[in-house]
């Protein structure tokens, strides 16, 4: 069934504000809030359209306006580990939105965000790290006395916690990417494999079916021509056989006048 005119414009907006929040955007930007309400909107009317796609192609749709609206949800929090945390409970979309997508705009505008917000607190976990090292320099300058080695030592093992913490949420979504690129790769060939048999499945059947009607007008003229024989002979063997019997009746009728 055709896409309705509902339809397509839920579409091109959706690829537009995908394109949105993959992009860096000002703390103060509200075109995105506004197209996701907009969006929104255009999704409940879709539902109660007559000519309304399938179940499954508008719940991809609620799913993917879903997250954009959790993603704005999640940016407009405080901190950058409160925008982590929300950000790993966002479901993206499973589906390409378009035909020209090959992994869907939701699932990379996903896994920008987790590696932006992990960036962001690794600048953060820094620059408190910079800030101590620059109240140490100044304790020094000023004669204070600096915390306790073993103070330090604890600050220091807290952090390189905490950089081994992000660089293997890093290397756990390379792995991510890499498996999804993997995954992707595997399903290309996997349905490339199955339309390749379908396509000779479907060849296979047309030649066979072209046989088969060329035996079958084959016989039927056979059989045409083997029925107009039969009423031909048929015909003749009525005709010899009328004769005889008139003939017979003829003789009869003058032989049995005279044996009286």
């Amino acid at each position: 069934m055709a896409a309705s005119r509902l339809e397509l414009n839920l579409v091109r907006l959706l690829c537009r504000c995908e394109a949105m929040a993959a992009e860096r955007r000002d703390p103060e930007e509200w075109r995105l809030d506004k197209y996701v309400g907009a969006l929104e909107d255009m999704l409940q009317a879709l539902r109660t359209q007559a000519s309304r796609p399938a179940a499954e192609v508008l719940q991809e749709y609620a799913r993917k306006v879903d997250f954009l609206r959790g993603l704005l949800q999640a940016e407009k929090l405080a901190s950058s580990s409160e925008k982590a945390l929300a950000n790993q409970f966002l479901a993206p979309g499973r589906v390409p939105t378009t035909a020209r997508e090959r992994v869907p705009a939701t699932r990379t505008v996903h896994l920008q965000t987790r590696a932006r917000y992990a960036g962001e607190m690794r600048q953060e976990l820094l620059g408190t790290d910079s800030a101590g090292e620059r109240e140490l320099e100044v304790r020094k300058r000023s004669g204070v006395a600096g915390p306790r080695p073993a103070a330090e030592k604890h600050s220091a093992a807290e952090l390189d916690l905490a950089l081994q913490r992000q660089q293997q949420l890093q290397e756990k979504l390379a792995e991510e990417m890499l498996g999804l690129a993997r995954s992707l790769k595997t399903n290309t060939l996997a349905a490339q494999s199955v339309i390749k048999k379908d396509n000779q499945t479907l060849s296979h059947s047309l030649k066979m079916a072209d046989q088969n009607l060329e035996k079958l007008k084959t016989e039927s003229e056979r059989l045409e021509q083997h029925a107009q024989k039969s009423v031909n002979w048929l015909l003749w063997a009525m005709l010899i056989v009328v004769c005889f019997i008139f003939i017979s009746m003829i003789l009869f009728i003058r032989i049995v006048p005279k044996l009286k």
